[in-house]
């Protein structure tokens, strides 16, 4: 009795975890969206749910954001409900969790059935088995999917970090694509009107046919520039669709005219690299395998050794065919592995191994968020610089300059091709600010993502939009 009395806590935790074993009814979608939490740049994001009921409904909220021009914030909401892969990515999380409840559930026992006759008996066997030592590690077993669970609800949090950075991106990429495919509009415009002023000049004898050929080139140059931000508006306005997981009459959206206004001061450099290692995903899941690897290597061993340990009872019955008698064994049989040949050394020898290869992974993450979060704010300060002179002084000075230049000319000290040269050096200006103003909010999106979401891969860093584009042109 006092040896029942002792094993009584064991046995009962045994049957409350293999009772309390039961799938999450929203498939940890719950449970990632809390992961998320500020960390996707749009504090009202949903993920999609698996009522059907639920998923109609969020498509009417789709269908109302898309009615009017799309803003960032709606393109993240629109990308977290119906990005296909991460649905896929969602249903995989639940797969993992129902193979969690399978794994803890407890074993099912074996029934044997035997019935063997001779010339004077009949003899029946019947014997219950099952495994003992699953029975007996079953808390530990518990414990270890659970951190495997949180591991892969980790990795799916990533996920979803990963699609809101890459759908700001996108619709960042498109919104200027457009605002630079209708600058290069009127710097087209522009040469037209000097093309066809000098096809004029030149039908009078005013101008020779070279200077004709000058402004006909230039005519060439902005309608090839004009005909590349167009493809670029179209392949980036496809990327977006693709991350918002839209097709037929729902690419037919309009975008938002503008990108967002610089912000008035930038994001210190203090603690960056502490909110990154404490805040950022790819950390904690790195911390979560470690802390698995390690208490998985406690039995490791044991589990190798005596992995087929097993209990039976038998009840077998004998009845003499002459007589009728009938005589009833019954007993326990238990069935323990001879560890002649495997004392479990390997499977020690690798559990440590594969401890030693988590905490180098581990460390090898952290090393990783403290560069990469370093890099992300370099680039993002030098881009919040650039996009700031962009605005504040190369275009005002164009402008300045197109003004004067406009002053001349009603003055007759300045000719009409000063006026038009001047005018699309002020477009091209601010097309350039346009792809600065990008580049610092594609920026700006690596930095939230590498301080608080995980690894963002390469860098975007500076396009170097202004500095591809073509030098000014004159008379």
């Amino acid at each position: 009795m006092i040896r029942l009395h002792h094993r009584l806590p064991l046995l009962a935790t045994v049957l409350v975890l293999a009772g309390c074993a039961s799938v999450s009814p929203d498939g940890l979608r719950g449970d990632v969206a809390a992961l998320t939490q500020g960390r996707t740049g749009s504090p009202h994001a949903a993920l999609p749910a698996a009522e059907p009921a639920a998923r109609a409904k969020a498509q009417q909220s789709i269908e109302g954001w898309l009615a009017h021009p799309l803003t960032q914030d709606a393109a993240v909401r629109i990308a977290l409900l119906n990005n296909p892969g991460l649905q896929a990515r969602l249903a995989a999380l639940g797969v993992a969790d129902a193979e969690r409840v399978q794994a803890i559930t407890l074993p099912n026992p074996h029934l044997s059935l035997g019935r063997f006759a001779n010339s004077h008996e009949r003899e029946i066997e019947r014997t219950l088995a099952f495994g003992l030592l699953e029975l007996i590690t079953l808390p530990w077993r518990a414990e270890r999917q659970a951190e495997r669970l949180q591991i892969a609800t980790l990795q799916a949090a990533q996920d979803v970090v990963l699609l809101a950075a890459d759908t700001r991106r996108a619709w960042l990429r498109a919104v200027a694509a457009e605002q630079v495919a209708a600058t290069h509009e009127r710097m087209v415009e522009a040469a037209e009107a000097g093309a066809e002023l000098a096809r004029r000049m030149v039908q009078v004898g005013n101008w020779s046919r070279l200077r004709q050929a000058r402004e006909q080139a230039a005519l060439q140059e902005a309608r090839s520039q004009h005909a590349r931000a167009r493809l670029a508006a179209a392949t980036a306005r496809e990327e977006l669709h693709r991350r918002l997981g839209l097709w037929g009459a729902q690419t037919q959206y309009q975008l938002a005219t503008q990108l967002p206004p610089l912000p008035a001061r930038a994001l210190p450099a203090d603690g960056i690299e502490t909110t990154a290692l404490r805040e950022r995903l790819d950390v904690q899941a790195a911390r979560r395998q470690l802390d698995t690897q390690a208490t998985r290597q406690g039995w490791s061993r044991a589990g190798a050794v005596f992995g087929d340990i097993g209990i039976a009872y038998n009840r077998n019955t004998s009845t003499e065919r002459d007589t009728g008698h009938t005589d009833v064994k019954r007993g326990w049989e238990l069935e323990l592995p001879l560890p002649l040949f495997d004392w479990g050394g390997a499977a020690r020898t690798r559990a440590q191994a594969e401890v030693e290869q988590t905490a180098a992974q581990l460390q090898d993450t952290a090393v990783r968020a403290r560069s990469e979060v370093r890099a992300a704010w370099l680039t993002y300060r030098t881009a919040l610089d650039l996009a700031r002179q962009q605005h504040s002084e190369v275009v005002p000075l164009r402008q300045f300059i197109a003004d004067e230049t406009t002053l001349r000319y009603n003055g007759m000290l300045a000719s009409v091709w000063d006026m038009l040269a001047e005018a699309r050096n002020s477009t091209q200006a601010v097309a350039n600010a346009i792809e600065a103003q990008r580049d610092f909010w594609l920026a700006e999106t690596d930095l939230q993502l590498a301080l608080t979401g995980t690894s963002p891969g390469a860098l975007q860093g500076l396009t170097s939009g202004a500095a591809a584009s073509t030098t000014p042109q004159g008379h």
